[in-house]
């Protein structure tokens, strides 16, 4: 039987094999990585996308913030988008190596599958380094600016963009709700206000009409409200009804992201550790902080398992195609988050450590990683790949008009 054309190459230049297969398949690798991280990215993006394209429309906002906006946003889905993005490119280049043949030829050449790992393991590598820099210094930074930006881009523009007929909550600790807002004039109709701004004073307030100004100097909103009245509660005191001709109501907007609370993405890891040393928070940022200082290290070394992961389902996904690649990706992709998820809440409820609850995905899918690596190495194929072939095949027949 006459060998295929590319087993002679092979075996002709089998000197400048490794290398020249390292460089064939860092480049395959590499262009799926790059399409796979604009689609990931994409995705991502267009779940905020409505909302950022809505403060364009109703609050004026410049489309120059708006691109800034997005910018800021990108470290935080780049944490997420860089290993999904190298788990798919990985997927993707070896179930097209492996539907081709192409496996086939370079281990009738001599070549192992684990000799085929070191440019695999350097991709992931940068991969990783990538992804972990972006989690410990460009995360806090562009989560902080996204906030100051957000706020700075509406704080000027709330005196004319109250919504009519909806609750405004762009002012925290705030809620306005408007019958009519006649824009430029700046004149109020059946206006509700509710000021949690004191928890220790939560007033509601009802007026027939009012007035808004904004004080750029002060950075200060100024509601000039008439003919209504004023419904506070106080804890361990009784209710009380005020009414009035005319109240002035000030909001300061000269605070910026950084006075109000921080989550753990907004904070580094020198802030967040300080935190748990002084303590003083709730409970669910306690945790959040604890899981947060691990998950930035945890999901970066998701890049090294994810890679060990595809290249076996890979090659098992033989002449399955792109959308099969990437489906196969996303199912891969939803399991761990799953278990991330799973981590999450068992160290809520003080089930786990806050180190198990980041670092368990990653253990379990490693240990799946390096079966599914040998099992493939051996030439043996997964049975649940064949299950979902034969089930298919049966569904297809069955949908076939006799």
């Amino acid at each position: 039987m006459k060998r295929p054309v590319y087993i002679k190459t092979i075996f002709l230049y089998y000197p400048l094999m490794p290398f020249t297969l390292y460089r064939y398949l860092a480049r395959e690798v590499l262009s799926a990585f790059l399409l796979g991280l604009v689609i990931f990215t994409g995705v991502l993006l267009m779940g905020r996308m409505l909302k950022l394209a809505d403060m364009v429309v109703s609050k004026g906002v410049p489309l120059t913030d708006l691109l800034l906006m997005i910018v800021y946003l990108l470290p935080n889905f780049a944490i997420i988008t860089i290993p999904m993005s190298l788990l798919f490119a990985v997927l993707l280049a070896f179930s097209r190596l492996s539907g081709d043949s192409e496996i086939i030829a370079i281990k009738a050449s001599g070549i192992s599958l684990y000799r085929i790992l070191p440019p695999i393991l350097a991709i992931s590598l940068a991969a990783y380094l990538l992804t972990a820099l972006t989690a410990v210094y460009a995360l806090p930074k562009g989560s902080t600016a996204f906030k100051e930006l957000l706020y700075q881009s509406i704080q000027g523009r709330l005196s004319l963009n109250l919504k009519e007929q909806v609750f405004n909550s762009d002012i925290p600790d705030l809620l306005i709700y408007i019958t009519k807002n006649s824009g430029q004039s700046g004149i109020l109709s059946g206006v509700m206000i509710q000021d949690e701004r004191n928890p220790k004073e939560i007033s509601t307030i009802f007026a027939e009409t009012g007035s808004v100004a904004m004080d750029e100097t002060s950075k200060r909103l100024n509601l000039h409200l008439r003919d209504g009245t004023i419904h506070q509660s106080r804890p361990k005191e009784n209710y009380r009804l005020l009414g009035f001709k005319e109240y002035d109501l000030a909001i300061d907007l000269s605070k910026t992201a950084a006075d109000f609370d921080k989550n753990e993405l907004d904070m580094t890891l020198s802030e967040i550790r300080q935190n748990l040393k002084k303590g003083g928070f709730s409970k669910k940022l306690m945790t959040d902080m604890n899981l947060e200082v691990h998950r930035r290290f945890a999901m970066p070394f998701a890049c090294f398992i994810f890679a060990i992961i595809a290249v076996p389902l890979g090659i098992q996904n033989r002449r399955s195609g792109k959308a099969a690649g990437f489906s196969l990706s996303i199912a891969t992709l939803l399991i761990f988050y799953i278990f991330q998820s799973a981590g999450k809440s068992l160290a809520e409820k003080g089930l786990l450590t806050h180190f198990m609850a980041a670092w368990l995905p990653n253990f379990i899918f490693l240990a799946a990683g390096a079966y599914f690596f040998i099992i493939t190495a051996n030439e043996k194929r997964f049975a649940i790949f064949d299950r979902i072939a034969a089930a298919l095949s049966q569904l297809f027949k069955k949908a076939r008009p006799v």
